[in-house]
Formats: C-alpha cells, structure tokens, sequence
C-alpha cells in the first residue's frame, strides 16, 4: 500500500480508502460486510469512509464492529454529516450548530471511538449561514472530536468560501469527496485548480463508475444477475446514466489498454484515478473480499503519459467534463 499526505496537512491515509456507502447495513449482511472490512486491513488499507445517512446510520454500527479491537492510531477513521438520519425531523439534516454537534455524537458511539480523523459536511447546506456551520466544525476540532474537517461535492466557489473561514476560525479545511472517474470528470476544470491552490485533496469516490469501468456490463446485452444495475435498493438509479449502448462500446476498448499493463478493468479504472495528483485516495466498496483484494492491486500502479492519452481517445466524447454538473447535481433545500 502506498500512502499519500491529505491536503496541506501532516496526515497520511492510504491510497484506497475502503468505504461501506451502499452496502453495509443494507445490501450485504453484516459477517459479509465484516469479512469485506478485514480483507481491507489485511491488503494494507488503513483509512475507511462512511456517514450517519448510509442505510440511515446502521453502516457506521457495522464499520465500528468491524475495527474492534484494531489499534486505534493505526486508523483513519472518516464520517459524513448532513443528510437527514433518525425520524427525520426539521433538524435531522443539515449542517447547522444543532445538527453537527448532535450528529458527531452520534456518529461516535456508533463508530466506537472518541474522535474520527476527518469530519465531512456531506453537502453544502444553502439554508445555513456558511458562518455557523464552518464555527460549529472549529468547535468539533476544538474539543477533539475530529482532527481535520472536510466537504463532499462542494463547487470550487464554496471551497474557497469555506476554506477561508476556517483559517480564520483556526483549523484546516483539508479535503473535497467528489465522483470522479475516467468516465465523470467534472472536477477537473474549477474543482480541481482551486484545490490544488489552497492545500486541498480530492478523496474520490466511485472511481470505477458504479461498476460500469469493469467492462462487466455488454452493449445489447442484459445486466448480469445480482449486478448493481439490477439492484432496486438504489444501486440501479445511480448506475443509470451509464448504461447506454455508446458508453458500454467505449468501456469495452479499454481492454486493451488494461492487458498491456497487466491490470483488471476496475484496477485500471481505480489505478486512472490516482494519476491525478491531487487525489489522495480512491474510495472502493465491495460485497466480497475478493473484490477489495483485487481493486488494492491498483495502488502504486503508474500509468505512462500515452496510454492515458489513448484512454481519453477510446472514451471521446461520453466522458462528462461540464464543471456546472457539481452545483446542478447538489441540494437547493435542506433535504428532509
């Protein structure tokens, strides 16, 4: 395993991140979801992403039982707040001083720790002065609660906003998790440049593109039968866009490329991700170990400058580069 610095910052997490979004707790049973999680551990992987809204906190309980007993410093430990989590009343989302002081708590008992390692507003909350949620994170650093404080799919705009109240509160702002893969690349026109300016990192997740960059998927041809897009708990809906005839075709030529450095499709795809160098970790999930053992294989992996060339010419034009998608695709109202 490799490991990389997060942000500006002196933390190290490794280059795969093993995160439980739409599994544990929901789509796998928890012996699976714990084998996954120690397959993890076992491949070197030191840093794990959740959050409290994952199958309505359950994941955070199962990722907690799954790191008992592990060396508590050896981890990175990241959680998420903002979606509406419990009963869902008018405050169960958000990012208010209301919501996050209660949610860290929360987060932390399930988690079975006293602190995470980095604490992430899962969204930009337009119903909460910037001011109240980036003092109400300066609190949660101060009391030890969390170390470093991140975002999620926040615009390039925002970043700078919000960095910029938290060197004036007195704590860093040191990571963005967007969608990023060879086939969402959104980030990289605004996102990206402002990140690197400020000191922030990219932790990515689906960097193989809900499956679909596993070359798994044929055009013409029916999903396969316990696939995610036959999945109707979510998985479906998210993998949708994907499922054209004209980006199945493109992903197919990308064997090539993959054999001629002796990778899997998903390692080339989660390998392709961290040739960018302010990425500082892919998030993988799996149902099976298995599947973690492999997609692990991709870290350290250098792709030479031609073929990723040739990997934007086999991709043309179905790779989705508008930097306008973040802010179109982020909530205009408190969800509830």
């Amino acid at each position: 395993m490799e490991f990389r610095h997060l942000g500006r910052s002196g933390l190290k997490i490794s280059e795969i991140t093993y995160g439980n979004w739409l599994t544990h707790g929901s789509q796998v049973e928890n012996d699976a979801a714990i084998a996954c999680v120690r397959a993890a551990l076992d491949a070197g992987i030191t840093t794990f992403d959740t959050a409290d809204v994952y199958a309505n906190t359950a994941a955070e309980t199962v990722l907690g039982q799954a790191l008992k007993g592990e060396r508590r410093e050896s981890l990175e430990i990241m959680t998420k707040v903002y979606f509406p989590t419990g009963p869902k009343g008018p405050n169960d989302s958000g990012l208010s001083r209301k919501h996050i002081t209660e949610s860290v708590e929360g987060s932390l008992r399930r988690l079975g720790t006293d602190h995470v390692d980095v604490y992430q507003a899962h969204r930009y909350d337009t119903t909460t002065p910037l001011e109240e949620t980036m003092q109400a994170f300066a609190d949660v650093v101060r009391s030890g609660k969390a170390l470093y404080i991140g975002v999620s799919e926040w615009t390039a705009e925002q970043i700078r906003a919000g960095h910029a109240l938290a060197r004036e509160l007195g704590f860093q702002l040191v990571s963005n998790q967007p969608q990023y893969s060879a086939l969402w690349r959104v980030i990289e026109g605004e996102v990206v440049p402002a990140s690197r300016e400020l000191g922030v990192s990219q932790v990515v997740w689906s960097p193989i593109a809900q499956g679909v960059l596993t070359g798994k998927y044929r055009p013409g041809a029916e999903p396969p039968a316990g696939s995610r897009a036959t999945d109707e708990k979510g998985g479906r809906q998210m993998i949708s866009r994907w499922m054209r005839d004209e980006v199945l075709e493109r992903v197919q030529k990308l064997r090539g490329v993959a054999a001629e450095l002796d990778l899997s499709m998903s390692q080339l795809a989660v390998a392709w991700v961290l040739q960018n160098d302010n990425v500082a970790t892919a998030i993988i999930g799996a149902s099976r170990p298995e599947q973690v053992t492999e997609n692990v294989a991709a870290a350290g992996v250098v792709i030479p400058p031609e073929l990723m060339a040739r990997i934007d010419d086999l991709l043309g034009d179905v790779v989705e580069r508008d930097p306008g998608m973040t802010a179109r695709n982020a909530p205009t109202e408190r969800p509830s």
